[in-house]
């Protein structure tokens, strides 16, 4: 589809409607060029920060008139190119959407902006005894908005779920400037299409989202925390299937190599943690709940399944802030693998009794195309975040051998029951890989469905499908 390039008239249009919410000099095009996806950036023609529906309303209707591509933004912490705006043209900021508009405590319901930052939202919520639980390793820095576009995760999917579990309804632009609620404001919906869940995860391609009710619970009063090193990383992926055989469910399993945790330590210049040679990964478990004496029995029967394996001492965490360091190390890898090194990162997910197989498969894949891999991620819902390191491959290996190899990751993946993305979507960096994963019948739905919502393709193009 042939999208309008920006011109004179419009960048009028825009800036008239917006005053001085509208840029079109080069400094905040170019830092609105990219997310944290890789190196990739593409400018666009003009960013635009918006700060009520019907000021999207009036830019989703114009766009749609001339055929200008639109590109929402949120904190641009995603990892998969989502918000980056291929097309050029507008850079749909929602920074400004940054309210808490009400918090329900009758109902256990909150509404809120798609600005607000994921921990903020957490804190005001927790202030009332209250409890959010999707937590992204970029919870302090990213927006509930991303959270909803890529269905957001993080180490307490493995009890509490991720974000669609938690929304109720939402208030949505559509590409023509109409403005829908998607649901309503209740526990159980039978009524209809669920266009609410719809919209999660669809990564900006169908509408813009610019309010959003959550679903909370009660705040756990109390939680636990243990580190457990493993001289197998094969054992430790073993273990975490063995303690929900167990009838365990801890509130965060999370994995981690041990070149993920020491590229953490170096990264962070917190060497306090004794990272043995022998260590070949480590996994960090918690468990919380309101009842002490119940969660010290769970670490027990934790501590009587380990036995089973290979292990080191465990630790467990005396205080807060050792749980804190400990949870800063596992949420800051990403920013050291990112430090270290040019790099791929791909999300894949599987059963999570399929872990060690998924693992086998990495390093089997990594030694045929020579390259090295750094893995952590929430092996509780077996969510594996593989790090493809560049190091010493050629310009010509990274950028023609290493798809093939990763085509060949996502075929092992599919097969052993899981699929390309957990929490980080599909976006602009995965969408090649979209035909192992679905049928075309499934694709084509898929498609129709994005033309339904987005007949003239403004909508964050060139993100998911291929075509």
């Amino acid at each position: 589809m042939k999208h309008h390039k920006l011109d004179s008239s419009d960048i009028f249009f825009f800036k008239d409607l917006l005053k001085d919410a509208a840029f079109d000099d080069i400094e905040n095009r170019t830092n609105y060029s990219h997310d944290h996806t890789e190196d990739l950036s593409v400018i666009p023609g003009i960013v635009l920060k918006p700060k009520s529906s019907k000021e999207v309303a009036s830019i989703l209707q114009y766009c749609n008139e001339k055929s200008i591509p639109v590109t929402p933004m949120g904190a641009r912490t995603g990892l998969s190119g989502g918000a980056i705006p291929t097309f050029e043209g507008v850079a749909l900021s929602m920074e400004k959407f940054d309210q808490i508009l009400k918090i329900d405590e009758n109902n256990h319901q909150v509404t809120v902006e798609p600005g607000v930052i994921t921990q903020v939202l957490q804190e005001a919520v927790r202030e009332k005894g209250l409890f959010y639980p999707p937590d992204p390793a970029s919870k302090g820095s990213c927006f509930i908005g991303g959270n909803i576009a890529e269905n957001s995760g993080g180490p307490k999917a493995v009890k509490y779920g991720v974000t669609n579990e938690y929304v109720l309804n939402l208030e949505v632009v559509l590409p023509n400037g109409e403005i829908i609620w998607t649901g309503a404001n209740v526990l159980k919906n039978a009524t209809g299409y669920s266009l609410t869940q719809l919209l999660i995860g669809s990564e900006g391609t169908l509408g813009v989202v610019t309010k959003i009710v959550l679903k909370l619970i009660p705040h756990p009063t109390h939680d636990l925390l243990m580190l457990v090193p493993f001289y197998s990383a094969s054992e430790a992926c073993e273990a975490v299937a063995a303690i929900f055989k167990h009838g365990i469910i801890p509130s965060g399993l999370e994995f981690m190599e041990q070149d993920a945790l020491l590229w953490t330590q170096e990264f962070l210049g917190d060497f306090s943690l004794n990272v043995a040679e022998n260590h070949a990964a480590h996994l960090l478990i918690e468990v919380d709940g309101f009842d002490l004496e119940k969660l010290m029995e769970d670490c027990a029967k934790i501590t009587e399944v380990l036995e089973g394996f290979q292990t080191d001492e465990v630790l467990f965490a005396e205080s807060q802030a050792q749980k804190d360091a400990l949870w800063k190390l596992r949420r800051s890898v990403g920013e050291a693998v990112k430090a270290n090194s040019v790099y791929k990162e791909e999300d894949t997910v599987v059963p999570r009794y399929e872990l060690p197989k998924l693992l086998h498969h990495v390093k089997r894949i990594g030694a045929e195309y020579g390259f090295k891999s750094v893995c952590y991620g929430h092996a509780g819902d077996g969510n594996l975040h593989i790090n493809i390191i560049k190091g010493d491959l050629s310009d010509q290996q990274w950028n023609e051998e290493l798809p093939a190899a990763i085509r060949e990751l996502f075929t092992e993946v599919v097969a052993l029951g899981g699929t390309l993305s957990g929490e980080h979507g599909i976006g602009l960096v995965q969408k090649q890989y979209m035909d192992i994963a679905f049928s075309e019948a499934s694709l084509n739905l898929m498609r129709g469905i994005k033309k339904v919502f987005d007949p003239n393709g403004i909508m964050n193009p060139g993100k998911i499908f291929n075509s």
